[in-house]
């Protein structure tokens, strides 16, 4: 359970840390000039943050924790977020009007790297604190 919890937190606040440089920093400007009118003026704070609890309960289940290695854990990390982000931008590609390609694509690579450390991280952090 100690194990579970700490690969809980640290994946999660490597991911939130991550995907805050991410979204607040370094690509606001282009998510706004590329999807304009479909963004909000402030995102919605209860449906990210759902989303970021749920999504990182799948990292570590699925990944952190029967990882054996931190190769392994970024690997799966890897083909989790390809999974993950490759369904959320393909489908807004086929029913948005107005989603880019570029978008696609470069969101979908984030959310792979992203996924792949932030498991790397839990996994590391979970086997050498627990």
């Amino acid at each position: 359970m100690k194990k579970a919890l700490i690969a809980y937190v640290a994946t999660l606040l490597t991911f939130l840390l991550l995907d805050g440089i991410w979204l607040g920093l370094l690509m606001a400007p282009t998510y706004r000039e590329l999807l304009g009118p479909l963004m909000l003026e402030k995102p919605l704070l209860v449906p990210a943050a759902v989303f970021y609890c749920l999504y990182v309960i799948g990292c570590v289940v699925f990944v952190v924790l029967p990882a054996l290695t931190w190769q392994r854990a970024a690997k799966m990390g890897a083909l989790l977020g390809l999974v993950a982000y490759g369904t959320y931008d393909l489908t807004n590609m086929a029913t948005l009007r107005g989603w880019s390609v570029q978008v696609t694509l470069m969101d979908w690579a984030w959310g792979t790297l992203a996924t792949a450390i932030a498991c790397t991280v839990g996994f590391l952090l979970a086997k050498r604190l627990a």
